[in-house]
């Protein structure tokens, strides 16, 4: 693990240029050192916990590498810019209020899929007693 510290300290260039080197080497060594560049999260393709991407992580990482909360830069007409950044702070809202129904629509079905266990439960007849083989 002391050669992945010291790669990085140089950052992504080196993990490439490693990369590029086991391909070069023997193409399943570059694979595998492909793999857990992007299995680590060290080329913004995935998290510590798993690929992150999924869950915003990664778009929040994105964000961050190219220059701030939105990623974007002035484009020189602050009318547009205001109305971009209006039209992204409501579509996140939106999201959100997406997100929070597909919360509570999940919710109401697994109520509904319990609720129909337990009453098919309830109406399961009474199990007959065992008879004796005796007749």
């Amino acid at each position: 693990m002391e050669l992945a510290y010291k790669l990085d300290s140089y950052g992504k260039p080196a993990w490439i240029a490693l990369t590029v080197l086991g391909f070069m080497a023997w193409w399943p060594l570059g694979l595998a050192i492909l793999a857990f560049t992007i299995g680590s999260g060290r080329m913004f393709c995935g998290s510590r916990r798993g690929f992150g991407r999924w869950n915003g992580e990664g778009i929040e990482a994105f964000r961050n590498a190219f220059g701030g909360r939105r990623g974007f830069s002035s484009s020189g007409n602050s009318a547009f810019d205001e109305y971009r950044e209006d039209t992204l702070r409501r579509l996140e809202e939106e999201q959100k209020e997406f997100k929070g129904f597909l919360d509570r629509l999940r919710q109401a079905k697994d109520k509904a899929e319990f609720d129909q266990f337990m009453a098919d439960r309830r109406n399961r007849p009474a199990p007959t007693p065992p008879t004796d083989g005796a007749n």
